[in-house]
């Protein structure tokens, strides 16, 4: 039996134990798992800085301090999550119980990222403990450094029966695909989320797959390009721009194309000072392979800022391309580096279409004052998440579900969304053995007076309801007015 084999099996059989489904359990580990991030901080930064060149205060901004308030929302609202959920009653359940009942789906294998490694990995964690999973913890491999830090950590503070942490690389992946769970959360590209997509389906397993794509932003002539421009800059070179939300080009009219990239230049100036490779706050590509990939994606693109790097150091300058054209390499492919395209459009149509002639995006943006047009962009396009005004903040909302559609992906979670993804939300009808004589119209022999009487109980019910309650509240008038009279008495 294999390493992965043998993983998953203790998962299983410590879940059927059944100690991971009382609420005080669950509560417990996800407070054990915020003390990690309380302790061993300076572990996980050091890992991070090796890993991504990520900075001492950019860890917690942009890994675990959104870990740490979901865990905080989870403790504090698990109990209401995992009530049972009353649902409208008809007049055929009137007198009985109807409701949603969530409940655990049994062993999770969350397959993790490597560019934000605890963020999209312990998210879907948190989700699975509170909904009660146990959950195999597979961390990139490509992230070396920080899977070896969660492979230490993880067991010293949670359950490592129920939530063990497997390593490795694809042939240990591809082992642990030959296994059967009850649900595959996988954070990565849309090749490999089809080959997961796969395996699950030899065993029926349901998935979340939250992948990506090229996610466009239109920036409109009329809006503030200061303020626009900045916020790009950020959303696009934070982690040196290996961000499955960042925004991948820019769609703008010909007569601020220059504008956008002059502004664009002073804010990286201003974030990163005028050698980036310097900055402890610019972080790294990932290794070089990734850096030959990222490079090549300029060749048949004009720069207008940056376009240098180092292989070395698997650096690469925050990089401005101008009058792309859609058949250039950069544009075939999602980035996932530090490079922003600019393509001309004459119109908001032309930009629509633009879209829409392309895979659903995981995120789109749009930079207007106009209302209007903001709604007509999320009303005439499709993608997993809409942001106007601003980049990557939708991610940091927990009252709103992350995830994909169509190509850039299947399910969503965060917050309660990812108690309800990794939950399996159970219908319930509780009856009791009276009342038998309402049963008769469904009974054989079939009449023509039987379906008259379904047909007024299911078609006319609205009605019906709708009548009831109004008695009811009259009911209700008629005894107040009868007190009032008393007390005036």
């Amino acid at each position: 039996m294999s390493k992965q084999q043998l993983a998953v099996e203790r998962a299983r059989r410590a879940f059927r134990t059944g100690r991971s489904k009382p609420l005080e359990y669950r509560i417990q580990q996800l407070k054990n798992l915020l003390r990690l991030f309380e302790e061993r901080q300076k572990d996980i930064a050091d890992a991070l800085k090796k890993d991504l060149n990520k900075s001492e205060h950019g860890v917690p901004l942009y890994e675990t301090l959104g870990l740490e308030g979901e865990i905080q929302l989870a403790v504090k609202k698990l109990k209401e999550w995992a009530a049972p959920r009353p649902v409208a009653k008809t007049l055929m359940t009137i007198s009985d119980e109807v409701y949603i009942h969530p409940e655990p789906l049994g062993v999770v294998l969350i397959i993790g990222a490597w560019n934000y490694p605890w963020a999209v990995t312990i998210q879907p964690l948190i989700g699975a403990i509170a909904a009660g999973n146990a959950a195999v913890i597979k961390p990139s491999e490509v992230c070396v450094h920080t899977a070896k830090v969660m492979e230490d950590l993880l067991p010293v503070y949670i359950d490592k029966e129920l939530y063990p942490v497997v390593t490795g690389g694809v042939p240990e992946t591809q082992e642990l695909l030959k296994q059967r769970f009850d649900h595959i959360f996988y954070t990565g590209n849309c090749a490999v989320g089809r080959i997961v997509m796969e395996a699950a389906s030899r065993h029926l397993s349901p998935v979340t797959l939250e992948l990506g794509g090229k996610s466009p932003c239109y920036i409109d002539k009329n809006c503030d390009l200061s303020v626009a421009c900045r916020r790009i800059t950020w959303g696009k070179y934070t982690n040196c721009g290996q961000t499955c939300i960042a925004p991948d080009y820019v769609l703008c009219d010909p007569s601020i194309q220059d504008k956008v990239i002059e502004e664009i230049s002073k804010n990286v100036t201003d974030f990163y000072t005028e050698n980036p490779k310097t900055c402890p706050d610019y972080g790294r590509i990932i290794n070089q392979r990734h850096f030959k990939r990222v490079m090549a994606l300029t060749e048949d693109s004009t720069v207008a800022l940056g376009g240098n790097g180092d292989e070395a150091e698997c650096y690469i300058a925050p990089t401005v391309l101008r009058d792309v054209k859609p058949e250039a390499k950069v544009m075939q492919e999602e980035i996932f580096g530090p490079l922003l395209p600019v393509l001309t459009v004459g119109s908001v149509d032309e930009a629509i279409d633009f879209i829409n002639d392309r895979e659903k995006p995981l995120a789109l943006y749009v930079f207007s004052h106009d209302s209007k047009l903001i709604k007509r962009m999320r009303d005439e396009t499709s993608s997993g998440g809409f942001l106007a005004n601003d980049c990557l903040m939708h991610f940091s909302v927990n009252a709103l579900p992350f995830g994909g559609v169509g190509n850039s992906g299947l399910g969503a979670y965060h917050g309660k969304h990812s108690f309800d993804q990794l939950s399996h939300l159970r219908g319930c009808l509780v009856k009791q053995l009276k009342m038998e004589g309402m049963n008769n119209m469904r009974y054989p022999p079939h009449t023509a007076d039987k379906l008259g009487w379904a047909r007024f109980f299911i078609l006319k019910e609205g009605a019906v309801v709708k009548t009831f309650k109004l008695a009811a509240l009259a009911v209700l008038v008629i005894l107040a007015a009868a007190v009032i009279q008393r007390f005036l008495d």
